[in-house]
């Protein structure tokens, strides 16, 4: 398998992990000392270090009812994206966010994580501490 086929797979393997909460596979694909970066100020901003802290975010984002639609898988010559369309529903807030979820690989795993939003303000509103 070339490296380019093994990037699109470990994206589609990200997408498969959130979109079925299978956290162990989640962590399969992650080296023990990755990060992500997430802008905004709410309750999944910031960075979150480690494999342990950056499953915990992915439960978190996905506790909050968020349908994951995989848009693009995006291939550089060493790292990959992922181009999200990310959309979930409330009582008191509507999510409608595109974003690029760009991961640094090292050996197949990945290493780092920065997500681009479309819509920061609206991740603001929509990410509060749930009751």
């Amino acid at each position: 398998m070339s490296d380019l086929q093994i990037h699109h797979e470990t994206a589609t393997t990200f997408h498969r992990a959130l979109i079925t909460k299978n956290w162990d596979l989640l962590r399969s694909i992650m080296d023990p000392e990755v990060s992500w970066v997430l802008p905004g100020t709410n309750t999944i901003s910031g960075e979150a270090v480690g494999i342990e802290a950056v499953v915990a975010r992915a439960e978190l984002i996905a506790s909050y009812g968020l349908t994951f639609t995989l848009e693009q898988v995006l291939l550089s010559r060493d790292n990959m994206a992922l181009a999200l369309h990310n959309t979930a529903e409330r009582m008191d807030a509507v999510l409608d966010e595109h974003l690029a979820t760009v991961c640094t690989l090292r050996a197949g795993k990945i290493t780092a994580v920065e997500t681009f939003l479309s819509d920061v303000d609206g991740m603001d509103a929509f990410f509060i501490p749930l009751d």
